[in-house]
């Protein structure tokens, strides 16, 4: 059974996150009230995935995210956030955490945020030499509009991504998790075109309208294009929509801590943390995001002569 950790300060948080995760039926929930208690209960049994608060004393969500990320890095991190952290988690989500959800958004975006991250990290990382000594591997698909078939691309990029042994575990695990949100916008706001402010006014009805254009012409005939090229040296992802774009000048700035509660910048500001480089076409209905290998440490002439 996977076993998910809660760590939350308030008792009264903890019991609803862990109340809204119980209700999946196939996840064991632990708990602990700040970070060095949860440093505690996973000596004793490692989980799948942590979901944190981020202020809380002794040591708050962000120290615990460079702490995981040094210690478990196969263990993803899901934040969540409140009003007044906005700051501390966008540190955290450039230091290793996956990903994020607004307090104010438990009910409607936990357990969907949490299973998405748990997927793309359970994926298949195991290789061969032959893939090891790949120089460049380019693939492209053609989806349709069913986001059913977005845990199997982002589970290729992971396998890929780790045969070729590119970038660390947890990297990979964020690139898949950029891949995911691009798949996700070009698919709601691209192919079905429901506009990202009907989310921050009402959730359920931005669903609603979702789930009924999915089945309606021209929205349902449309699909979704992704490219994937690896090297030794970056990964770039090409994610195309066949909606009518839109006016990238009136994107808001995803990496201001102020728009951080906001649900419809979310995916954004995943993607633009995650990936060294982001960007639209003039039609906006394409995003390329390029990961870049990190650079080897330099070796200084002392090391040489310790070699």
């Amino acid at each position: 059974m996977t076993r998910l950790l809660i760590v939350d300060d308030s008792a009264m948080d903890r019991r609803i996150a862990g109340g809204l995760l119980e209700k999946h039926g196939e996840w064991e929930i632990i708990e602990a009230e700040n970070g060095h208690d949860a440093l505690l209960q996973m000596e004793l049994h490692v989980p799948d995935l942590v979901v944190t608060d981020l202020q809380m004393p002794l040591m708050n969500g962000l120290e615990l995210v460079e702490v995981l990320q040094k210690e478990y890095p196969l263990v993803p991190v899901v934040l969540m956030t409140a009003q007044g952290s906005e700051e501390i988690a966008v540190q955290a989500l450039e230091r290793g955490a996956a990903s994020y959800v607004p307090k104010r958004l438990l009910s409607s975006e936990l357990v969907d945020t949490v299973e998405r991250v748990i997927a793309a990290s359970g994926s298949e990382r195991s290789s061969t030499r032959l893939a090891r000594r790949m120089t460049r591997l380019h693939s492209a698909f053609e989806l349709e509009s069913d986001p059913s078939l977005f845990p199997a691309v982002v589970g290729f990029l992971q396998q890929e991504a780790a045969r070729m042994r590119f970038g660390s575990d947890g990297e990979r695990l964020r690139m898949s998790v950029a891949l995911e949100e691009a798949l996700l916008n070009a698919y709601y706001h691209g192919n079905l075109e429901v506009c990202s402010t009907l989310r921050d006014e009402d959730c359920r009805a931005y669903y609603e309208t979702a789930r009924q254009r999915a089945g309606e012409d021209p929205y349902r005939r449309r699909q979704i294009d992704v490219e994937i090229t690896l090297t030794p040296d970056e990964c770039v992802l090409v994610v195309r929509d066949e909606g009518c774009g839109f006016d990238r000048q009136t994107i808001p700035d995803a990496t201001d801590p102020a728009n951080l509660d906001r649900p419809s910048g979310r995916g954004l500001l995943l993607m633009r943390t995650f990936m060294d480089d982001v960007r639209f076409n003039d039609a906006g209905n394409e995003v390329t995001m390029v990961k870049r290998r990190a650079a080897a440490p330099a070796v200084t002439l002392e090391s040489e002569a310790v070699l």
